[in-house]
C-alpha cells in the first residue's frame, strides 16, 4: 500500500469539529485543525511496518500485530495491504470493533474475566476465531464449563511468565499441566503465550537479543511439557516490540506479536530499537504564553494531550514529556516538554538557557514517550506523508482516521 492508496474513513469528529476525510483533506494542512491533535506520518508508519514484516518472514513465523496502540481500522489496513490479518487486542471492545471491521482471527491477550465469556461466545458464534488468555485452574474451569454449556469450544492459551513482569505461570509450575488438562477436556486448549515485558528495560541489541532468546526458550519449554503429557499445543506465541526486532532464532515458535512498532516512541528510541526519525506519531500544540523569568514556553498541550507517561525518566536520557519539533518535523535542538498540567505544557531547554523565540500562535509537534498512551488521548489521527511533504513547512493533511474504540 502506498500513501496514495490511503483507505477512506467514514464521518467522525475531532475536537468538536467535522473530521477531515480523503475527499477534503488535501486542502488542509497542520496549520488548520484546532490544537492539540494527533498526527500520523503514514510514510514512517509504512516503513516501520515493512521492517518488522520482513523480519517475521525471515524468521518463518506469523506476525500477529497488536492493534491496541492505534485502535484504528485505517491504521490496521496498512499492516497487510488492506487485507485483514491475524491481530492481537487488549480489550473485548477492540475485539468487537475489529470483528465488525472484518478481522476473523483475534487474540485477546489479557487474562479472561469469567463475566466476559458471554461476549466471547457471541463473537465465536459470528465465526470469529477469538482466542482468550488465562493462567489459573479457576479460569480454565470457567472456560471449560462455559464451552460445554454453549456447545462451542473457546480457544484458550495459557499465559507463561518469562520474566516476572506481570501474569502467567513459570514453565515448570505444577499447575501448568492441570490447566492444560482442564482446557483439553472441553477441546479448548489452543497453546501458550508469553510476553517479555522486562525487555522495555533492555538496552541495546545484545540485551534485547538475550530477552528474545529467554522469551522463546520459556514458551517452548512450556509447550514441550504440555506435549509430553499428551496435550496439544498448536500455538506458541511470543513477542514484544524490543524482542521482535532482536530475535534471531524462533525455532519452536509459531507466531510473533508486537504493536508499538507501527508508531514507535521515545522509549523505544531510548532503548535503541528505533531512531527518533522513525517516530510516526506526534501531537500538534500551539504556543499560548511565555514565562521568561523561568525560561518557559507554555503551550495548550498538557497531559490530556500527551498522557502522564514518563517512561524515559529511567533511561540515560530523560525526554520529559516529549521532544519538540517544528510543524515539518525537524527537531528544535535542546527543547523539551519538561512539565505538564491537564491542559498546559511547559517547554524548556535542557541546559537552562533562554529558549528560542517562538511567538504566541506558533505551532509545534511533540514526539511522545509512549505512543500507546498518547494515542489513547485522541479521537483519531490527522494523516500526513513526510515522503511527499518533506520540503513543506506545514505538511498537508491527507486524511483523518478515527479510532474505533474507547470513546
Amino acid at each position: 500500500m502506498t500513501a496514495g492508496d490511503l483507505p477512506g474513513p467514514g464521518p467522525s469528529e475531532e475536537n468538536g469539529q467535522p473530521s477531515v476525510n480523503t475527499a477534503t483533506a488535501s486542502a488542509r494542512t497542520l496549520a488548520g485543525p484546532g490544537t492539540p491533535f494527533a498526527v500520523l506520518d503514514v510514510h514512517k508508519a509504512l516503513r516501520n511496518i515493512e521492517r518488522l514484516g520482513t523480519r517475521a518472514a525471515r524468521l518463518g513465523v506469523t506476525l500477529r500485530p497488536h492493534v491496541k496502540t492505534a485502535k484504528s481500522l485505517d491504521v490496521a489496513a496498512l499492516l497487510h495491504d488492506g487485507t485483514p490479518c491475524p491481530v492481537t487486542v487488549s480489550t473485548l471492545a477492540e475485539a468487537e470493533a475489529f470483528a465488525d471491521g472484518g478481522y476473523p482471527d483475534i487474540t485477546y491477550a489479557v487474562g479472561i474475566d469469567p463475566h466476559k465469556l458471554p461476549r466471547v461466545i457471541a463473537l465465536l458464534r459470528r465465526g470469529v476465531r477469538l482466542r482468550i488468555l488465562l493462567d489459573s485452574a479457576e479460569q480454565a474451569t470457567f472456560v471449560a464449563e462455559t464451552s460445554r454449556q454453549a456447545g462451542l469450544p473457546i480457544p484458550a492459551q495459557i499465559e507463561i511468565d518469562c520474566d516476572g513482569h506481570r501474569g502467567g505461570l513459570k514453565p515448570d509450575a505444577p499447575g501448568l499441566l492441570e490447566i492444560g488438562r482442564i482446557l483439553h477436556s472441553a477441546d479448548c486448549l489452543d497453546g501458550v503465550l508469553t510476553h517479555a515485558g522486562e525487555s522495555y528495560f533492555a538496552y541495546g541489541t545484545e540485551e534485547q537479543g538475550l530477552a528474545a532468546k529467554n522469551e522463546r526458550d520459556t514458551a517452548v519449554v512450556a509447550a514441550e511439557r504440555l506435549r509430553a503429557a499428551g496435550l496439544p499445543v498448536p500455538t506458541v506465541s511470543v513477542g514484544s516490540t524490543p524482542t521482535a526486532h532482536a530475535a534471531e532464532d524462533l525455532t519452536g515458535v509459531t507466531e510473533l506479536r508486537a504493536g508499538n512498532y507501527v508508531f514507535f516512541d521515545l522509549v523505544m528510541a531510548g532503548l535503541g530499537v528505533c531512531r527518533v526519525e522513525d517516530l510516526a506519531l506526534s501531537v500538534v500544540v500551539t504556543v499560548i504564553g511565555h514565562r521568561p523569568e523561568y525560561g518557559w514556553i507554555v503551550t495548550d498541550g498538557g497531559w490530556m494531550a500527551m498522557s502522564r507517561d514518563r517512561g524515559t525518566a529511567v533511561q540515560a536520557q530523560d525526554q520529559g514529556y516529549g521532544l519538540v519539533t517544528d510543524l515539518a518535523g525537524h527537531l528544535i535542538p535542546d527543547l523539551v516538554m519538561t512539565a505538564a498540567s491537564q491542559e498546559h505544557g511547559t517547554l524548556t531547554t535542557r541546559d537552562g538557557a533562554a529558549p528560542p523565540e517562538l511567538p504566541i500562535g506558533t505551532r509545534l509537534r511533540i514526539l511522545p514517550n509512549h505512543a500507546c498512551a498518547t494515542a489513547a488521548q485522541h479521537r483519531g489521527y490527522h494523516v500526513i506523508d513526510s515522503a511527499a511533504d518533506d520540503t513543506a513547512p506545514t505538511p498537508a493533511i491527507k486524511a483523518f482516521w478515527p479510532r474505533v474504540t474507547g470513546w
